[in-house]
């Protein structure tokens, strides 16, 4: 068996390593700490509670301490990058704990919290500096620190670091260090982004991988609670009933979601609190100290801290939502059965996450077994989840009623693709399929979006042959609506030669009506043979004498309730008749100016009062 001894550290390490408990390395070390003593780049794929950090803090302090180099000010020599301020400050320890021995300086340098001392600690230059990337790039665009003399650098955590969008300022900050040091990455998965950042940042690496990607540990007893979100709050207290949870870790999918749950907790009577990236550096490292201390039995967090806890004796983690990324859920439940523990990790999981449980298996390689011994247990959801009746609805459509389907899927409507266009989707606006089921029968094709009242009243009106009654029958629909002044059908409400003489519904002709012309397209007077196909050379022919005929009479009004046209009142801003444009023919726009026409200028547009 391997011990820290034959991993040829120095003395003042060893030491260290004794006075904290540890003899034997774990796996990540055993196969990291040998190529790194070497001054080898390395690629580190292992999950959170593996030792990781351990894995390159002994080397780099034996690195740094190998010579008598001390930082310039405002120097750096090794740098380590990490995604949140709870795992800069966790990193920060551990190098202050493996290094008690060592004449080395540390700081940790992250937002939330004034500048002032960490400009001060960095004046004097610093050889070990762990960073968060967006306080560390203010600090570099204010020339605070330099990086001119970087011997390390360490990417920790580097899928969670793109995941939260740090991709441009790790990249910015990259372009600022030398080209010549040695190069350090860790990550618990290895999603595609982050093998572009390793080929553009490690050369010729050593690729570390201690478990599969994307595995949990085998030391977490999983299972997963189907709930109706509505209970989740119940069955967290219910569980929190049992003193075995001694030390839990609750996950929520927002930072509001957190304090809900965190006071509701309080009111329960569970001493809980709350720590996301809202809350001020103080107050989030408040609430891990206490929860560290045993003051705090519960702590509600995000996954924006997921990474920074690094706390012993976790019995618990809860997710109680669900993360809607696989990789999340491999470390929210690593904050258990750290440093060779055992641990539970607990999944709610509700109606709308079913597909967020299909891909964390998929993701883990295993299926999450089912707890159904609660009282909240809601079997349908189990059931959807396995591909049962509770099987989520399919995408796709608008929403129809769940009997349109049953009404519609088995009627001939004249094309297929109408009765498969409206599918059942759990819920939506009602469909009116009798009406048209009596449509089609009726005409051969259902109409669509038929309004229901109209289509009784087409079907208490007796129906008259030929096209001049379905001329009529379209006109008393174009009638029985609107103000009076709307009333007067156009060529295409008439149909063109569909009842051009008929009487409107208050019993007067069309002032420009035509007498109708029967075309001879066939025995049954259809145009073309068809409903509403036409020719285009006769359709123009026939709609000629109708422009040139509304061009005569544009701007007159037609009074619906007698049929007759008011007179026109004159314009005086438009030139007479044989004038031109300018008015200087005619009493136009001039005279009215010059005062030698009428003394009171008439409105341009004034109401006409009809009848």
């Amino acid at each position: 068996m391997t011990t820290f001894s034959d991993l040829k550290l120095s003395a003042p390490l060893l030491q260290a390593l004794a006075t904290e408990g540890y003899e034997t390395p774990t796996p990540i070390q055993a196969q990291a700490i040998p190529p790194l003593l070497e001054g080898r780049d390395l690629l580190g794929i292992a999950q959170t509670g593996t030792g990781k950090t351990a894995a390159f803090a002994l080397p780099l302090l034996q690195r740094l301490t190998s010579t008598d180099r001390r930082a310039a000010p405002r120097s750096v020599r090794a740098l380590i990058l990490t995604p949140t301020r709870e795992l800069c400050v966790q990193i920060l320890d551990s190098f202050r704990s493996y290094g008690r021995h060592l004449r080395l300086s540390r700081v940790a340098i992250y937002g939330g919290v004034s500048q002032g001392p960490q400009v001060q600690a960095l004046s004097r230059g610093v050889d070990v500096l762990v960073a968060t990337p967006g306080r560390l790039l203010d600090l570099m665009n204010q020339g605070q620190v330099k990086f001119d003399g970087l011997e390390a650098f360490v990417l920790d955590e580097a899928d969670r670091m793109l995941d939260m969008g740090f991709i441009l300022p790790v990249k910015r900050i990259v372009a600022k260090i030398p080209a010549q040091r040695q190069t350090l990455m860790f990550s618990a998965t290895m999603p595609q982004a982050v093998q572009g950042l390793v080929a553009s940042l490690l050369k010729e690496p050593v690729r570390v991988e201690v478990t599969p990607v994307a595995t949990t540990a085998e030391r977490i007893a999983q299972r997963v609670h189907f709930v109706e979100k509505a209970n989740k709050r119940a069955l967290l207290e219910s569980l929190l009933g049992d003193k075995a949870i001694s030390r839990a870790l609750v996950f929520t999918r927002t930072k509001h979601g957190a304090n809900k749950v965190a006071e509701g907790l309080a009111k329960a009577g569970v001493r809980a609190d709350a720590i996301h990236g809202n809350k001020s550096q103080n107050a989030r490292q408040k609430a891990l100290n206490d929860f560290r201390s045993g003051k705090v039995r519960v702590l509600v967090a995000t996954d924006i801290a997921a990474r920074g806890i690094d706390v012993d004796g976790v019995t618990h983690v809860i997710n109680y939502d669900l993360p809607n990324e696989p990789e999340s859920y491999v470390h929210r439940i690593g904050r258990t059965a750290r440093a060779g523990n055992e641990g539970i990790a607990i999944s709610f999981c509700d109606s709308e996450e079913r597909a967020y449980l299909r891909d964390i298996e998929r993701t883990i390689r295993q299926a999450v077994p089912i707890d159904a011994e609660h009282p909240f247990h809601a079997a349908h959801i189990a059931e959807g989840k396995r591909g049962g009746a509770g099987a989520p609805p399919a995408r796709g459509g608008r929403g129809r009623s769940g009997s349109s389907q049953g009404n519609h899927g088995s009627g001939n409507h004249g094309s297929g693709s109408h009765a498969q266009g409206h599918r059942a989707s759990g819920g939506g606006r009602p469909s009116h399929g009798h009406h048209r089921d009596a449509d089609a029968s009726a005409e051969g094709n259902g109409h669509r979006g038929r309004r229901p009242d109209r289509d009784h009243a087409r079907a208490e009106q007796p129906r008259q042959g030929g096209v001049e009654g379905r001329g009529e029958q379209r006109r008393e629909h174009q009638f029985r609506d609107g103000p009076a002044r709307d009333r007067q059908p156009n060529d295409r409400q008439t149909g063109e030669g569909r009842g051009r003489n008929e009487h409107s519904r208050n019993g007067h002709a069309h002032p420009h009506a035509q007498p109708r012309v029967k075309e001879a397209h066939g025995d049954n007077g259809h145009r073309g043979g068809s409903r509403h196909g036409q020719h285009g050379a006769e359709r123009a022919a026939r709609q000629e004498p109708a422009r040139t005929e509304a061009s005569q009479h544009r701007g007159a009004r037609v009074d619906a309730a007698n049929g007759h046209t008011p007179p026109r009142r004159p314009n005086p801003h438009r030139p007479a008749e044989g004038g031109n444009q300018n008015g200087r023919g005619g009493q136009g726009r001039s005279e009215a100016r010059n005062g030698k026409g009428s003394q009171r200028r008439p409105q341009r547009f004034e109401p006409v009062r009809m009848g």
